[in-house]
Order: C-alpha cells, then sequence, then structure tokens
C-alpha cells in the first residue's frame, strides 16, 4: 500500500523512473502499456530499418522497438535522459545517440542510402509544429513517420475542406504526406498527465512529382493570407495576392472562404502566383 501511494504522489509530481519531468522540454512520459504496444505495431520495426527516434523520453516506446530490431537511431535534447539511453542495460548498445535539439538537427546525418528513415516519436506539443515543418525538409529521405500529438493537432492535420479544422496545417500537411490517424491517447496515459487529450498520426510521404507541384513557400504565403480572417471570403482575404476577377478565372468562386477550397486550388493559386512572377 506504501509502495503504491508513493507511486502516485510521484506521478502527481511528474516523476516517473527517479526522473523528474521538465517543463522547458515540454516532457510527459508515456505510461500506458496499451497504447505503447499500438504504438510500436504502426511503426512496424523490424531488424535492418533505418528507425529514428525523435524525444525517446524515458524508452517507453524505444525499448520495445529497440527489441526488434538492430539498431536505432535516437535525438534526445536532455542530457540526463541521454545519459541514461546510453547506459541502458538491454538495449543500449542497440542506440545511436545525438544528443541535439531537433529543431535544429540535420537529418541528413542519419540518412541510409539503402533504407529510408522510418521516423518516431511523442513529439513535445509547444515544438511539434516547427518540428513537423523542419522535418518536410527531408521527405525524400523518409519511408514514414509516427507522431504522438495534441489531438486538435491531428485533427487539424487530418481535416477537410468545408469543416473549422481545416486551415494552413492541413493544407501544408496533406500537400507533402498522406495523414491517417492511429489511436487516441487520454491525459492518463502520462506522466505527467498533460491537460489536452492526444493522438497518434502516421504520415507517408507523397511521391516526389506529387509534393513538388509549386513553391512551398508561396503555397505557405497563400494560406497565411487566406486564413488569417478565416471568415472574410476570398476576394477580401486573397486580394493582397490576386484580384476577383483572377480568382474567377482560375475557376474559385471569389464568394467563397478558405475552409471551402480543396487542396488542390490552392495548389492551382499558388502555381498562378509563381507563374506570374517569372514572367
Amino acid at each position: 500500500m506504501a509502495k503504491q501511494k508513493n507511486q502516485f504522489n510521484n506521478a502527481a509530481k511528474g516523476i516517473h523512473h527517479g526522473h523528474k519531468a521538465k517543463k522547458r522540454f515540454g516532457q510527459n512520459f508515456l505510461t500506458d502499456e496499451g497504447v505503447i504496444e499500438s504504438i510500436v505495431k504502426a511503426i512496424a520495426p523490424k531488424v535492418g530499418d533505418n528507425l529514428v527516434e525523435i524525444g525517446p523520453g524515458l524508452g517507453a516506446i524505444t525499448e520495445p522497438v529497440a527489441e526488434l530490431t538492430d539498431q536505432l537511431k535516437v535525438v534526445e535534447l536532455d542530457k540526463d535522459l541521454a545519459e541514461r539511453l546510453t547506459t541502458h542495460p538491454f538495449i543500449g548498445k542497440k542506440l545511436v545517440l545525438f544528443q541535439a535539439d531537433a529543431l535544429q538537427f540535420d537529418f541528413k546525418q542519419v540518412v541510409d542510402t539503402d533504407k529510408k528513415m522510418k521516423v518516431f516519436g511523442n513529439l513535445p506539443y509547444n515544438i511539434s509544429t516547427p518540428l513537423l515543418f523542419h522535418l518536410y525538409n527531408y521527405l525524400d529521405d523518409i519511408e514514414n513517420m509516427h507522431f504522438m500529438l495534441q489531438k486538435e493537432v491531428v485533427n487539424r492535420m487530418c481535416a477537410a475542406p468545408d469543416s473549422k479544422a481545416f486551415g494552413r496545417l492541413s493544407i501544408m500537411t496533406q500537400y507533402y504526406c498522406r495523414t491517417i490517424p492511429v489511436v487516441e491517447v487520454p491525459p492518463t496515459a502520462f506522466v505527467p498527465p498533460p491537460k489536452v487529450d492526444s493522438a497518434v498520426i502516421r504520415l507517408i510521404p507523397k511521391p516526389f512529382e506529387e509534393r513538388n507541384q509549386v513553391n512551398p513557400a508561396t503555397l505557405n504565403t497563400v494560406c497565411l493570407e487566406a486564413f488569417n480572417q478565416r471568415r472574410k471570403t476570398l476576394r477580401n482575404s486573397l486580394a493582397n495576392l490576386l484580384t476577383q476577377e483572377q480568382l474567377v478565372a482560375l475557376d474559385i468562386d471569389p464568394a467563397l472562404r478558405a475552409e471551402n477550397l480543396s487542396l488542390q486550388q490552392f495548389i492551382n493559386i499558388a502555381q498562378w502566383l509563381d507563374e506570374q512572377k517569372n514572367k
């Protein structure tokens, strides 16, 4: 009974396996065995895979993945956690560890010319969106990605047009990748429990020709303008980029709002803008 009480008190303090979660790193440690099993099953690691984990933490996903493969590359910012992993009695020798900030990390360091990367991780929610955009720069070398994120972010990434969740993150993510929700995760699955629900998403990079139709910076600019005041109609929200007549010429109704357009229509606008720049 005393042991259970001590474990409860530790959980309340954000302590797990003797390590106290650090707020500056956005640490929440996954402890639910059922969720862990679902994630590992989705990753489907095997011997010979080029596996890369971002933010392994205390190794909740690291350990079962490492057991199924011969090598696992991990990127961990927290020096204390990195040291724990390198001295792990069972999987330490299988790990190639990079003590680094994933936002600044050059993932070319972990590229294998024979095997595309399988990237996964329980991402700190405070850096998840910029980290995803950083990873989109390496899609030629990525087979798939599996990430634990805030449920709201996963919903936005997977959202379809004509929904409130549909926005810039939906368009930019779906331009680069196929998005597949894997499992929803309650706050009770973590120590300390976050204040939001979480979810795991699978991202599969689209073929090169599909994600190279347009300058992504232009597409991003169109999205920023269109969704800056999402209740405005396109004739107003995109007025800085093109006229009402030009929208009509692109077969787009200026009376619609940004959330009503398809991904392809956003691509069409960005392509037109790029063509104008190159004239």
